[in-house]
């Protein structure tokens, strides 16, 4: 496995695993390479030092609670991310994401709400489809 330090053309960046360096290089051609922000296939791997391994290798471990909240501030970032900036389709979210990919709708980026027969269908269908994170928890509602 591979890790490349990767970098869409809105600067957002993120890394992604792969195979082989060839692996990167057929998906990134067959234009299966995107952001998980914006989903931009414009993706270039940014410059990275190599991994080198020795005998002693030292590994903050990250605290459970520390890690929770990292998390949940990346998943709150995304889901702020993706309601300024997406157009949110309601209950209509299946019939709307299958028009977009069959180019039947204006190509843009959408959410809303769809039953799991919905999603299972569109995946199914090859239409791109991911869950959108909850909404965290207000800080008055956490111990």
């Amino acid at each position: 496995m591979i890790r490349y330090a990767l970098t869409c053309d809105h600067e957002h960046e993120f890394e992604g695993w792969f195979g082989s360096s060839d692996d990167y290089d057929d998906q990134q051609a067959r234009g299966l390479v995107e952001c998980p922000v914006c989903a931009s296939k414009q993706v270039r791997k940014q410059i990275m030092a190599p991994a080198v391994t020795g005998t002693k290798r030292t590994v903050k471990d990250i605290e459970p609670a520390k890690m929770q909240a990292m998390m949940m501030e990346a998943a709150g970032r995304i889901r702020r991310h993706v309601e300024e900036n997406f157009d949110d389709v309601g209950d209509s979210f299946a019939s709307e994401a299958r028009a977009i990919h069959e180019g039947r709708a204006e190509d843009r980026g959408i959410y809303g709400q769809a039953t799991p027969k919905e999603v299972r269908e569109l995946v199914e269908d090859g239409v791109p489809v991911a869950p959108l994170p909850g909404e965290p928890p207000k800080k008055t509602e956490v111990n």
